[in-house]
């Protein structure tokens, strides 16, 4: 009898909801432990599309213990599970702000998430982004005795749906900066910072308060961290992929290359 093929996780962006539901999947965790088992500081940039929400996702159920979803996954014999790091993520991705005033209405939005998550709170009445931000960095490393890791997905997504409005796209990229200058000031509470976008914006206008992150975009060791390589289509992929005609498929979605192993989107 004929084995049911596994779902694949289309438009998915949880690795809870892959795992638990049998989704294909393909393992990406030799990166996440790369990235995760010392402190660091990273901006990877990937076009839309290319499973980077699903990697950050990744790297906060591992840093949250979630040892579960990891069982028979690369990291999971390598990763000390009694290890947890408490975690910050801040989502651009959804909806659209078209003004200084809705994009700080949604740092504020994030940050009382993070903080509810995290059962800490911030007095908006003493308090501008900077200031809560920062008291939420050092309050998780207080109350968990251990640093903090921030997690930003689709940092640049503000400014790009604005790209054809210079001054208001000018104004999103200052309230973005304003957010992501108290990084290096909380720098001794923060154990890893991985931000992930469409852009590579130069660090001297958008990251000038962020100097030493490591950029992954062109790293021939990164290369395949997202999208999908030749071997991962003919083997996880190779039940879904019957009779595919190879040439073909490669035409539409193959040629993707990162100064590394070309991948598929």
């Amino acid at each position: 009898m004929t084995q049911p093929l596994q779902p694949l996780p289309v438009g998915i962006n949880s690795l809870r909801m892959v795992i638990e539901s049998g989704m294909t999947y393909v393992d990406k965790t030799r990166f996440a432990y790369e990235l995760a088992r010392l402190p660091g500081r990273y901006f990877l940039s990937r076009p839309r599309r290319f499973g980077k929400s699903l990697f950050l996702d990744t790297l906060q159920e591992l840093f949250e213990g979630s040892e579960a979803l990891f069982r028979g996954l690369y990291i999971h014999d390598r990763w000390d599970w009694t290890r947890r790091h408490p975690v910050i993520r801040l989502d651009f991705a959804g909806g659209v702000l078209q003004s200084g005033v809705a994009l700080q209405l949604r740092i504020e939005r994030l940050l009382q998430e993070n903080a509810e998550r995290l059962a800490l709170s911030c007095d908006w009445t003493r308090n501008d982004v900077p200031g809560c931000f920062g008291d939420l960095i050092r309050g998780a490393h207080t109350a968990t005795g251990q640093r903090v890791v921030i997690l930003v997905d689709e940092y640049d997504k503000p400014i790009l749906d604005n790209i054809d409005q210079p001054a208001r796209a000018a104004e999103l990229r200052e309230g973005l900066k304003n957010l992501y200058s108290t990084l290096k000031a909380q720098d001794a509470h923060i154990q890893l910072i991985f931000m992930t976008g469409v852009t590579k914006f130069s660090k001297a206008s958008l990251f000038s308060g962020l100097n030493q992150l490591n950029d992954l975009t062109l790293d021939a060791r990164f290369a395949t961290v997202c999208g999908y390589t030749q071997a991962d289509l003919e083997t996880t992929f190779g039940p879904h992929l019957a009779g595919v005609d190879w040439d073909q498929l490669k035409r539409w979605y193959n040629g993707y290359g990162f100064l590394g192993e070309p991948v598929y989107n």
